[in-house]
């Protein structure tokens, strides 16, 4: 059970421990780099822009001067740069949390990767599956690895047939496979992490209504993002800092499940304080996630030994 209105300073001590959180320069990744820095992590914020991941730390150690922060670059929608981040991972960095946070939504047009994956998908899932695999010998034997999924992923469906969507393309819809494609992997990488007889574990957790700058690409035709839409869900979401705390309960709550999904407690689960969040049905189809599992270790070139 989750005590109600877990915050920031339930965490318990991260002294000794590594975390690195993808999309950490804003956002939902920016609030849980800085809250588990405070906690005394050692600090690794995987940026697509360096500069300003350079601003984010340097924010953080205004707040938290003793933290010991790093900045490295990784673009999780090109497998070259997924590649050169792990392949220079330094061995006898041990790393205790990978939060898989990085991500973009609602791409008015549909856009191509430079693998030549569609954009979301490979922003928000096929780069993560293939960073996760590729640094699963850095985790230490109690790490966990949680993927921030999306309220949006009820409503997804996994195009088998044409993943990538050249067919037709729906920025909504693309957005919501792809979170529904990094809830299922979180969910079958911890059963075969458990069957592996592996300590390590996935979890996921989402947001519920959070305002962050992930529709920041003009990408604003999203829903609750123009005009009144934009009104409503201020009233109804909540700031980035609060729509983080499902995601340190996934990383950092002793009473945290491995294979659990958390978000909000709040109506629909939009706002609030983290409990067990709802997972639809499709989510837990095995048969499915073992067909994606097959396609993205295909796509991305990255075999898990599981």
């Amino acid at each position: 059970m989750v005590r109600q209105r877990w915050t920031v300073a339930d965490i318990p001590s991260q002294a000794g421990r590594r975390a690195v959180v993808t999309g950490a320069s804003a956002g939902l990744g920016f609030e849980t780099a800085r809250a588990l820095a405070g906690a005394g992590a050692s600090v690794v914020l995987a940026v697509r822009d360096p500069e300003k991941g350079a601003r984010a730390a340097a924010a953080i150690r205004r707040e938290h001067p003793g933290a010991e922060l790093s900045v490295r670059p990784i673009d999780t929608a090109s497998l070259a740069s997924v590649r050169a981040f792990a392949r220079d991972w330094p061995a006898e960095a041990t790393i205790d949390r990978l939060v898989l946070n990085a991500g973009i939504a609602a791409v008015p047009r549909r856009e191509e990767s430079v693998d030549g994956f569609e954009r979301q998908l490979a922003t928000n899932y096929l780069g993560h599956f293939a960073l996760t695999g590729l640094l699963l010998p850095a985790l230490s034997p109690s790490a966990r690895v949680v993927s921030v999924a999306s309220l949006a992923h009820r409503s997804g469906q996994i195009r088998f047939d044409d993943l990538h969507w050249r067919e037709t393309y729906g920025a909504q819809a693309a957005y919501r496979q792809s979170k529904l494609a990094l809830l299922m992997f979180a969910l079958e990488l911890d059963r075969r992490l458990k069957a592996s007889g592996s300590g390590i574990a996935s979890l996921a957790a989402h947001p519920g209504l959070a305002l962050t700058e992930v529709f920041r690409r003009g990408d604003r035709a999203g829903a609750f993002q123009q005009g009144a839409g934009r009104v409503i869900f201020s009233l109804i979401g909540q700031p980035a800092a609060q729509g983080a705390l499902p995601i340190l309960y996934a990383a950092a709550a002793p009473e945290a499940e491995r294979g659990g999904y958390y978000g909000p407690d709040g109506f629909w689960e939009a706002r609030g304080f983290p409990k067990p969040a709802s997972i639809a049905a499709r989510a837990l189809d095995r048969a499915a996630a073992d067909r994606l599992w097959a396609m993205s270790e295909t796509l991305t070139g990255v075999r898990f030994p599981l």
